[in-house]
């Protein structure tokens, strides 16, 4: 992971924070627990906000009947059960401010579907930081539609978390590094200055 000072400016900076929902954090992950993403969420969420820069909370939810769920032909497809209630609220801890966007999709990525890019131009967002679950998953999935959109970014290792550690750190090894920055929280926290 490089260390190489950077800044962020607050004004063309959103903070995106993928599923951290009460349905997905409740699952086991690695190399950080759910808990562990979430706490360094909140953080991030906190430091944004003072700052004045764009916090998105994104989650992903269905329609009761699934219907709208994605369900393809696929060697280990994902099983397709109905949903407790109150799987897709977003956590608590990550708390909530008027002026953050909240996103809904229907896939793995926060872009497809969603207005989420209408969100971050009109408001000339340049620059995202990502985090949340799972790495490999939707925070990939996003970050990949984000890098062909233009957007710069940066992954902070520390805030996203799969459901394997070899998983999380392929991601992060082989992926990140060639569409964007790798940081840790305390990276970002001290990039918004």
């Amino acid at each position: 992971m490089a260390s190489t000072p950077f800044s962020l400016d607050p004004k063309s900076t959103a903070l995106v924070l993928i599923d951290l929902q009460r349905g997905i954090v409740a699952r086991d992950t690695k190399p950080y627990t759910s808990a562990q993403v979430v706490e360094q969420a909140a953080r991030l969420a906190k430091r944004f906000r003072e700052a004045g820069a764009l916090v998105v909370l994104v989650h992903v939810e269905f329609a009761s009947d699934l219907a709208d769920r994605l369900n393809p032909p696929a060697d280990s497809p994902t099983p397709v059960s109905p949903l407790p209630k109150g799987w897709s609220e977003l956590v608590p801890e990550l708390g909530s401010d008027p002026r953050d966007v909240i996103i809904t999709k229907r896939n793995w990525g926060a872009f497809y579907g969603t207005a989420l890019d209408q969100q971050l131009r009109r408001r000339g967002i340049r620059s995202i930081v990502l985090g949340g679950i799972a790495t490999n998953m939707g925070v990939e999935s996003t970050a990949r539609d984000a890098y062909e959109r233009g957007y710069e970014q940066v992954f902070v290792e520390d805030a996203c978390a799969t459901f394997t550690e070899e998983m999380h750190h392929f991601t992060f090894k082989n992926i990140f590094p060639r569409i964007g920055r790798v940081r840790t929280a305390e990276d970002v926290l001290a990039a918004l200055g």
